[in-house]
């Protein structure tokens, strides 16, 4: 039986991932983001027209003899993460076309359950040099919970909130790591073939974490993981076999702040209240069998019913049938689309009835 050691949050493991994660106890991390080898294949160097060299992926660490012992290494790191994992949590995984199906398909395999595949469209791509393929100017990320019945995090309100208030799409268009972010060696070359860039792992965490969160990363790298971690008030544990990595990415994350304000690590988050149907409001008297209700516009009007439907020209039903008919559309929120007269014959939302009655009953 393996001993379990322990693990020290916001620290950099230097050790083989399935070995450290072996060690770790049984589900304790929220989220997993993993960046695993791609097994690219690539043979040959790669050079540009003018003959001199592309700076290509040709680290040990991502060849493998066979795609059957890629595979292999696929199933043990999955294996030993969802373990650690909490049945409420879920995972990250991020690949291209070399091996994010055979990933998927080991992810099923294993239990997980798909949420989304996130295209990782990059902004600044490399040519295809030789002319013989399309530029391939993506990534795919898996998003998955560790099992159907998981209660993951999803902040939608958030997501929707950094995209201009716009439902966010799974299609991201985030620049590749350039510039100051990219972390250099001492001869001035890039200390990571594959180091992402901070505005992708800001997405994710934003997305699918909470202020205080334990976020594992299996093949930390140069630690854009932590450093966004870090900044955003969650804790991490990185686990890195490759020595100057983690002295790389130590570095990196020593010189990180946390955001000052707690206040400022808040986001946009909507709450969860108790369901009022309609017919509360009416049995409370708030409004009477025979009142009239409008839209804003007072182009619409619809009759209030004893059961606590309404009833329009076009059609008898609950607040958001009759709203939806009314607009012919699909659906509609009644508590919104629909308003009452005040004693002034001013319009005002039937929501306002509602928090009426949920304070009634709730206290808020």
């Amino acid at each position: 039986m393996t001993k379990e050691k322990k693990v020290i949050l916001n620290s950099i493991i230097n050790d083989d991932c399935v070995k450290a994660m072996n060690e770790m106890p049984e589900c304790s991390v929220d989220l997993i983001f993993a960046d695993p080898p791609y097994n690219l294949q690539l043979g040959d160097s790669l050079t540009r027209p003018d003959n001199s060299a592309v700076s290509g992926v040709y680290e040990e660490w991502d060849n493998f003899e066979s795609m059957a012992a890629y595979d292999a290494y696929t199933k043990n790191w999955m294996s030993a993460a969802r373990r650690i994992l909490k049945d409420d949590g879920a995972i990250w995984v991020i690949g291209s076309y070399h091996n994010i199906f055979r990933v998927g398909y080991i992810l099923q395999d294993l239990g997980f359950w798909i949420l989304n595949d996130i295209i990782w469209n990059k902004t600044n791509p490399m040519p295809n040099f030789k002319g013989t393929r399309f530029t391939n100017a993506h990534e795919t990320l898996i998003w998955a919970a560790k099992n159907q019945n998981s209660k993951y995090t999803f902040n939608y309100e958030a997501m929707k909130a950094l995209n201009e208030d716009t439902q966010m799409r799974s299609d991201w268009s985030i620049p590749l790591c350039t510039g100051k972010e990219r972390l250099k060696d001492e001869n001035g070359n890039k200390l990571h073939p594959t180091q992402k860039p901070e505005g992708l792992l800001y997405r994710i965490i934003m997305a699918s974490t909470k202020v205080g969160d334990i976020i594992l990363d299996p093949f930390f790298g140069t630690g854009t993981t932590g450093a966004v971690a870090k900044k955003l008030g969650r804790h991490f544990i990185g686990i890195e076999k490759d020595a100057s990595y983690v002295a790389g990415a130590q570095k990196r994350i020593d010189t990180v702040e946390k955001v000052k304000s707690d206040v400022c690590l808040e986001y946009t988050c909507k709450k969860h209240q108790p369901r009022i149907p309609f017919g509360s409001v009416v049995e409370r008297g708030l409004l009477a069998p025979g009142d009239v209700l409008y839209d804003a516009g007072r182009n619409v009007c619809a009759v209030v019913r004893s059961d606590g439907t309404l009833k329009s020209e076009k059609l008898e039903g609950s607040i958001h049938q009759v709203g939806a008919a009314a607009q012919n559309a699909p659906a509609c929120n009644g508590w919104v689309y629909w308003h009452f007269e005040n004693e002034r014959k001013e319009l005002v939302s039937i929501d306002e009835l509602r928090k009426i009655v949920r304070e009634e009953i709730y206290g808020s």
